[in-house]
């Protein structure tokens, strides 16, 4: 899968530039990138993965190509922080070929749900 590949995938369910999202599970940054397109610069994107050399190697792109992206390293399945969301709502959730890898999925997505805001993705 490249990042066309997922700007194809996505391009229906954003339904307008702009807002905050978060890409659980980012890897390396293939479908952030693609939310980047999306989204546009006003828009703020969580990036959070686990895997920390991935964050790292996506927080380097993002200093020069996604500036509105923040890598978080965290393991979504359990509860972490989004630095800086103080409270406020996600417009939307991306889980690209991450959650079927959750165990209790039904938790995870219950909890996570909380974040986003009425009417949200």
């Amino acid at each position: 899968m490249n990042r066309r590949d997922a700007l194809e995938l996505m391009s229906g369910a954003i339904p307008r530039r702009g807002g905050t999202w978060a890409d659980l599970g980012a890897g390396e940054g293939t479908f952030t990138r693609a939310l980047v397109e999306l989204v546009g610069s006003k828009g703020r994107i969580y990036a959070v993965d686990r895997d920390a050399s991935a964050m790292a190697a996506l927080e380097r792109w993002a200093t020069t190509d996604g500036a509105n992206v923040i890598p978080v390293v965290a393991d979504f399945s359990r509860p972490f922080v989004l630095p800086g969301l103080d409270g406020a709502m996600l417009d939307g959730m991306l889980f690209a070929n991450a959650l079927h890898f959750v165990r209790d999925a039904d938790v995870v997505l219950a909890r996570l749900a909380d974040w986003v805001r009425p009417g949200g993705r």
